[in-house]
């Protein structure tokens, strides 16, 4: 049953996601007959899938969801508040019962049953039945005009093997209207040559409905894209009235006739395990770090031919790196979504009035980052629902909407993505952050910062300015979460607020962790790597004009103060420094910071691996790579450095 039910389980996710948006925009919009057509199809999708592939007890339950939404599509049904939160509370119960697929904690029945008693109880006070009548094709279809469509279906030969029966898909299609089929045996080999685990069949047929293609391809959704399928419209849509059992079959049908090629611009898709592209990523690695190898061998030998081979090798090795990397990009929008339910949900624990809007939901990032952003993010949502959105009350005393918002925002910045999480609520109050951070010895009682670096001591375990501990929130354990977590990313994080208007928390993030483009770097004799993007420039620091600095690690650039770090110190290399040394400019953190080195070797290629369980918590790095000689090079925490080294200065001030 694990086996027959990963495919099952895998798709059930994706429709239950959009169910999950669909049921969140219906609340926004109750008369919206598209979206009401949404749902009812998501619902219809599930029961079908669920029935044809043996799992009857989720096909039953959502059954009971269905019977109510056609009596919301049939306009008998108020779409409420109730019945959102009931359907979402069921949808909730699905993914539970997805998952108990392949364990042994069963279908949840209790749950279950009260959930179809609450759908019945609303129904019944609707003065309506409970259940939709069988013999009402009608009214499952719709009562608009009817089209033909020729479909050809020929299902994998592995579909017995998946636990799918195609008995179930031709049961839904007779729900959807006049259904006339013609079985294909042409693929059927000698008796003798017959695996009994293999479907040779095919089925050629003509539906007429009135449902419209988008619900003839959901009844095929979990079969698609491993068979040969095609429907295609007949005729002109004409009255209901003359579809039925005398419906004739067009002059034009031709059982077994080939299969009805792919649209004018419809874009081929195939569904790939993420495990399989991450072990696509891993080898584009192994071959950028031979290809490093490569171009070294060749810069060391006076030989044109291997030269022109190696540049070659280069030049396809990026092309196709930067294929692959793109393959591996998901529009941010995906994990946008789920917040709507986190943010209603939320917002009713709470007692607030708070809506989630986006912007900017196409941006593509990497599924790595994606995946591991999406904690974070439920970090800050919750705290500016908690801590920063009123009461609906405070809100209009204050001159607001009554209803808050929190907004969601990304975009791309050369190498990186911007997400912006803001809300417009009380803001953060500078002044509560002093006298708390004064209070656990963070801070001098005369220390004098600005805004900016007192907000950013809010990311420091235990200090929380709430006034009451919540159930959300108010222990100080969260922000310190989020900082953590973005540091992981090779990303940075910023406050601003403005008291009475609101927060915004500005989130910079790499596109991708798999490979980098790095800048090369040498001390003594160890090799280093600076994240190319946050590199500004490079600079040369004489030891004269070190010494002009009075033992203050700062810098002249074209007349604006910076300061720098040694990095000979902070990695206590023992060799002396050359005459001139150089500084690598870096944005980080949103301040320019150098850092010092002794040569700047160039660009790389980095490809990123993850350190071992000894060294994962050494300050100041993130990762290796392995150069082109096959030596090491280790991978520099920008942020971290930095902050290793204003810790390091505070403690010598006190």
């Amino acid at each position: 049953m694990e086996s027959y039910g990963e495919t099952f389980r895998e798709e059930a996710r994706e429709v239950l996601g959009e169910l999950e948006a669909a049921l969140l925009e219906l609340e926004k919009s109750p008369f919206d007959r598209e979206i009401i057509g949404r749902v009812f199809r998501a619902l219809h999708t599930l029961k079908g899938a669920g029935a044809m592939s043996g799992f009857n007890d989720i096909a039953s339950f959502v059954h009971e969801l269905e019977t109510a939404f056609e009596e919301v599509r049939n306009g008998r049904l108020a779409v409420t508040r109730d019945l959102i939160s009931l359907t979402l509370t069921a949808r909730d119960r699905m993914t539970e019962m997805l998952e108990s697929i392949s364990s042994d904690r069963g279908c949840l029945p209790t749950e279950a049953d009260g959930i179809i008693r609450s759908l019945r109880t609303m129904l019944a006070e609707a003065g309506l039945a409970t259940q939709v009548e069988e013999g009402d094709r009608k009214s499952r279809i719709g009562g608009g005009e009817a089209v033909s469509y020729r479909l050809r279906f020929r299902p994998h030969p592995d579909i017995f093997r998946k636990g799918l029966n195609p008995l179930g898909l031709f049961r839904e299609l007779e729900e959807l209207g006049e259904l006339k089929l013609q079985v294909d045996v042409e693929a059927v080999p000698p008796l003798d040559e017959i695996d009994p685990e293999s479907c040779y069949l095919a089925w050629d047929g003509v539906l007429t409905t009135s449902a419209g293609i988008d619900a003839i391809r959901d009844v095929f959704i979990f079969v698609e894209e491993d068979s040969e399928l095609s429907i295609e419209p007949i005729d002109a849509p004409r009255p209901q009235a003359e579809c039925g059992p005398k419906s004739p079959v067009p002059p034009d049908f031709e059982p077994g006739g080939a299969p009805f090629e792919r649209e004018a611009g419809a874009v081929p898709t195939i569904r790939v395990r993420s495990a399989k592209l991450d072990t696509l990523v891993d080898l584009i690695g192994e071959l950028v770090t031979v290809q490093a190898r490569l171009s070294q061998v060749a810069a060391a030998r006076v030989d044109a031919d291997l030269d022109a081979v190696s540049e070659e090798v280069e030049r396809l090795t990026w092309e196709l790196r930067d294929q692959v990397l793109n393959i591996r990009m998901l529009p941010i929008g995906t994990t946008f979504s789920r917040f709507d339910r986190l943010v209603r949900d939320l917002g009713e624990e709470l007692g607030k009035d708070v809506v989630l809007t986006t912007e900017g939901a196409e941006t593509e990032l990497d599924k790595t980052v994606i995946e591991r952003l999406s904690d974070p993010l439920v970090h800050l949502i919750r705290n500016c629902i908690d801590h920063g959105i009123e009461p609906s009350a405070a809100r209009q005393a204050a001159g607001k909407p009554a209803r808050g918002r929190v907004h969601l925002a990304a975009r791309h910045s050369g190498p990186h993505v911007i997400i912006e999480v803001s809300d417009d609520g009380a803001g953060i109050d500078p002044q509560a952050i002093r006298e708390r951070a004064v209070a656990m010895g963070l801070l001098a009682a005369e220390a004098e910062l600005g805004d900016r670096e007192l907000f950013s001591l809010v990311f420091h375990s235990g200090l929380s300015t709430a006034s009451a501990v919540s159930s959300v929130s108010g222990r100080g354990v969260g922000m310190d979460v989020v900082k953590r977590a973005i540091d992981e990313l090779r990303g940075g994080i910023d406050i601003s607020s403005r008291p009475g208007e609101g927060s915004t928390f500005t989130l910079k993030l790499p596109l991708t962790l798999a490979i980098i483009d790095g800048l090369l770097v040498k001390i003594g004799g160890d090799f280093f790597i600076f994240p190319l993007a946050a590199v500004e420039e490079c600079i040369e620091l004489r030891q004269k004009d070190a010494e002009k600095a009075d033992g203050r690690n700062l810098v002249d650039v074209r007349g604006e103060i910076l300061p720098y770090i040694r990095l000979r110190e902070q990695f206590a290399v023992a060799s002396r420094p050359p005459a001139i040394e150089q500084i690598v400019l870096t944005e980080t953190d949103g301040q320019r910071v150098g850092f010092v080195v002794d040569e700047v070797v160039g660009e790389h290629q980095t490809v990123i691996k993850a350190l071992g369980r000894l060294y994962r918590d050494v300050e100041g790095i993130s990762g290796a790579t392995i150069l082109g000689n096959g030596s090491v090079a280790l991978i520099l925490d920008l942020p971290e450095l930095v902050q290793r080294e204003e810790s390091l200065a505070c403690q010598g001030w006190k």
